[in-house]
């Protein structure tokens, strides 16, 4: 009775905030509508005990409720995540900054057994779960929109031939791909220029499959596909990229981390960071406890830092920066995309995985859209070399990166540069 109560007072204090197209149904059958609006989204609270979760209603206390099945929610992703964060938003004042501090507290060992967990974690459901939502390629980050009307195939497609052009790849030259995921990458590089690849993660699944395309493409003599912690690389190679891969390593091992690529980096090499970033310059986690939520649930140990972090760090690792590219819209933009085809295929996917799995990443893509449309995060690629090099050996501008590509390479060219 007491909890009704508080339900009533918070109704009446929430609908005079918000106009919401949302209803409440709880275990006895009363509807609490926030709005004149048809209902788009449903909440629907089975017990008593359940109200806590709407009494105190951060996005991770809300997020946790669903993903648990303590609540149930229905309607679209993005509208499930549009009212949630406006309930969120009006009862919520103080959470960013202990979000914050439980992150940094929780994530900051970052040892190899602790990493490898974390990426087995996010990565190995399976490779048709992934497979269902994904463009055919299974690129599992940022795509690049030119002019915003390519379909989801044709961006990611772009999007590795843009970080090809940008770290200004030879024919014939060795590259090491950081976080290689399914492949995608040391393959087109392979295909265009008969670069000599090294590809590693820390995910079995993977890698299982990332051999298996490169087999089926032909290029084994060319890229090798690795089960292994960049830490422990050795050589040097002409050019490195990591894409999606420097949220795992750790504010605090950033400096640590560029130091390592400039160890493995040739002389005159070129390296390239794309990854997610806080615009946070405190580094907290996203508003309102979806940091939180996102540590907890799908990032085990996650962590972004800040631009101006990044660089600094890259700095400490004796790394200079040549270019930087914000890329939040074409991020929301996939993100969009991906929610899209995850709830497409929704049957098929419920059959991939269990069911708290799937709610997770239902509003985890939906909530990732909302962030990057709204600057809680943004995407970065961050061009970088040697620090101290003959400025000689720096192109005068940036007029590379955008020449018309190169053409594909011959299977005699590709048999030539084995």
């Amino acid at each position: 009775m007491f909890n009704q109560i508080r339900l009533s007072h918070w109704n009446e204090a929430m609908r005079s905030q918000l106009a919401l197209p949302l209803r409440i149904v709880l275990w006895n059958g009363q509807q609490l509508d926030f709005s004149q609006e048809v209902p788009r989204v449903t909440i629907r609270v089975p017990s008593p005990s359940a109200l806590r979760y709407l009494l105190s209603p951060s996005l991770y206390n809300l997020g946790s409720a669903y993903v648990e099945g303590a609540i149930e929610v229905s309607g679209r992703a993005n509208d499930m995540i549009a009212v949630v964060n406006a309930l969120a938003r009006a009862g919520m004042h103080r959470q960013r900054g202990l979000a914050a501090r439980i992150i940094r507290l929780l994530g900051s060992r970052h040892t190899r057994k602790q990493d490898a967990e974390a990426i087995q974690y996010h990565y190995d459901v399976s490779n048709d779960f992934y497979r269902a939502w994904l463009d055919p390629s299974m690129v599992y980050s940022c795509a690049y929109f030119e002019t915003g009307a390519e379909d989801l195939a044709t961006a990611q497609r772009k999007k590795i031939d843009h970080i090809l052009a940008k770290i200004d790849l030879r024919p014939g030259q060795t590259l090491l791909d950081i976080g290689c995921g399914w492949g995608a990458l040391v393959i087109r590089a392979a295909e265009r220029f008969g670069a000599r690849c090294v590809g590693v993660t820390l995910s079995e699944n993977q890698a299982l499959l990332a051999r298996e395309r490169v087999e089926r493409a032909g290029l084994s003599h060319l890229v090798e596909i690795r089960l292994q912690d960049y830490r422990d690389v050795a050589g040097h190679f002409d050019r490195i990229t990591s894409v999606g891969m420097f949220e795992h390593v750790g504010v605090a091992q950033l400096p640590a981390y560029f130091r390592r690529i400039n160890e493995l980096l040739a002389p005159n090499g070129v390296a390239m960071n794309h990854g997610l970033t806080s615009t946070d310059v405190q580094h907290r986690g996203t508003p309102y406890g979806g940091g939180r939520f996102i540590h907890r649930y799908v990032f085990p140990h996650g962590e972004l830092a800040h631009l101006g972090t990044v660089i600094r760090c890259m700095q400490e690792g004796g790394l200079e920066v040549r270019d930087v590219e914000n890329l939040r819209r074409h991020y929301a933009r996939t993100c969009a995309i991906w929610t899209e085809n995850f709830e497409a295929n929704a049957e098929r996917i419920r059959q991939l995985t269990d069911p708290k799995r799937f709610r997770i990443w239902h509003v985890y893509l939906a909530g990732c859209t909302y962030a990057f449309e709204h600057d809680w995060i943004s995407v970065y690629q961050v061009v970088c070399g040697k620090a101290g090099l003959d400025p000689a050996t720096i192109p005068w501008s940036r007029r590379y990166m955008y020449a018309a590509p190169a053409g594909r390479l011959t299977s005699a060219d590709l048999q030539t540069s084995s």
